[in-house]
């Protein structure tokens, strides 16, 4: 499976959210709100989630494998790099 699109929306400010994401998956699976959060440890994604009544979250999609984490990872922080250096250059 391929990430065949990336469309990233840039937030402003210094807060840790950095920027939300959709994804597409070989030309025919969409994946909305996905969030790119500044950690402790540099920027990660974050998978859509809901809350629940007891105020945890729970991931609404996820990859299965972490080798598919670390492609929808890879090309999420990709998009948004080259997003955030268009908006600044």
């Amino acid at each position: 499976m391929n990430v065949t699109e990336v469309r990233v929306f840039l937030r402003n400010g210094p807060a840790k959210l950095k920027a939300f994401a959709n994804l597409t998956l070989d030309g025919s699976f969409a994946v909305k709100d996905l969030k790119v959060v500044e950690g402790r440890k540099g920027l990660f994604v974050a998978m859509p989630a809901r809350k629940l009544p007891g105020g945890e979250f729970m991931d609404v999609a996820h990859p299965v494998t972490r080798e598919m984490r670390d492609v929808i990872q890879g090309e999420v922080i990709k998009a948004y790099k080259k997003a955030a250096a268009e908006k600044d250059g």
